[in-house]
């Protein structure tokens, strides 16, 4: 009966937006801690670092990235489809399978062959989405103000954190290749973002944290070329820690601005660029040796964990509270269905 069918199709809605809205960028969590494990990776040769450290933060970040997964899914095709086509959210999408590239390379350190075919599969995944992706956005168009440093994720940090990944695993040609899609992606890239970021009006309060993404670029590359070539400074490292360096300033800048946010998922945005900047540090301690180099090594380590041990504790307590994910709204063709049958 149309009027069972009503109630029933009422009952639903209601049940879905009593459920967590898991949008593509909750796949931060799991970039963000994989991020912080391959830091204190890093740190293992200079700091004597426990390799059970890594490996219980790589552990940590696996299992998110397995629940992100299954619960992003459980929201159903058209879900996932609007977000592909939705100019804001589609640029996270790519997380999936980058974030994992790092936890393959953990793997590798235990089953070598294992980790280094997962990295070619992921990389492969990464290259395909952030292709498919970018010739969406020309065939269908995206409006100038939904552009967001977000947009680096897709090609940019899909690139170079490929390129650090397979350096790592012994496959060097396809390492440069990655680090060729990086470089030229984050040159054509960083002129829409900061052109929209100069030229335009404000970005909403909920994406502002994506800012701290405008430093990610020159860290990650330099971690993929100390990858690439190895820990030695040369124009190329030189260069990239020049700008390394100005976008760390613009950081700087920004802080009363991220110090009048409200605690969002959005503050995921933080971890990986933060935990990629220590990396690009601890690489360069170990390249240039100055004195204090274990002291500075600690600090940076420190506070990059203590970042994100904060962000990860607000986040519980925001999930606790059910005020983390936003309610999960109809799916854009149950809008539309709903839309048709009040016209009845």
């Amino acid at each position: 009966m149309p009027g069972m069918s009503a109630i029933r199709t009422d009952d639903g809605d209601r049940r879905m937006r009593r459920l967590p809205r898991i949008p593509p960028s909750a796949f931060s969590m799991a970039f963000g801690l994989a991020g912080l494990g391959a830091a204190w990776q890093t740190a293992v040769k200079s700091l004597g670092v426990p390799t059970a450290v890594p490996d219980a933060i790589f552990i940590l970040a696996v299992a998110v990235w397995a629940v992100l997964v299954a619960a992003y899914l459980a929201q159903g095709p058209a879900r996932i489809l609007g977000d592909w086509r939705d100019g804001a959210l589609s640029p996270f999408m790519p997380l999936t399978v980058i974030a994992p590239m790092i936890l393959a390379v953990a793997l590798s350190r235990f089953a070598f062959s294992a980790g280094r075919i997962l990295v070619v599969i992921f990389l492969a995944l990464a290259v395909l989405l952030g292709g498919w992706l970018t010739g969406e956005w020309i065939y269908a168009g995206v409006p100038h103000d939904r552009v967001h440093p977000g947009y680096y994720l897709p090609t940019v940090a899909g690139g170079f954190v490929g390129a650090y990944c397979a350096a790592l695993v012994g496959l060097h040609a396809i390492a440069e290749a990655a680090f060729g899609i990086g470089i030229f992606c984050w040159v054509l890239v960083a002129s829409l973002v900061l052109n929209r970021l100069i030229i335009r009006p404000a970005l909403p309060p909920p994406l502002v944290p994506s800012l701290a993404i405008q430093l990610a670029p020159p860290v990650v590359a330099g971690v993929a070329y100390f990858g690439i070539a190895g820990t030695k400074i040369n124009f190329i490292t030189a260069g990239l820690g020049g700008y390394a360096v100005l976008m760390l300033v613009v950081q700087l800048r920004l802080l009363p601005l991220y110090a009048r946010l409200k605690f969002t998922l959005g503050f995921w945005a933080f971890t990986f660029t933060a935990a990629a900047a220590t990396i690009d540090a601890l690489m360069w301690l170990a390249a240039t040796r100055p004195a204090g180099a274990t002291a500075y090594a600690a600090v940076v380590l420190g506070l990059v964990t203590l970042l994100v041990a904060a962000i990860a504790v607000r986040s519980v307590i925001a999930m606790a509270r059910r005020d983390f994910f936003p309610p999960r709204a109809p799916a854009p063709e149950t809008v539309r269905s709903q839309a048709a049958w009040s016209r009845r």
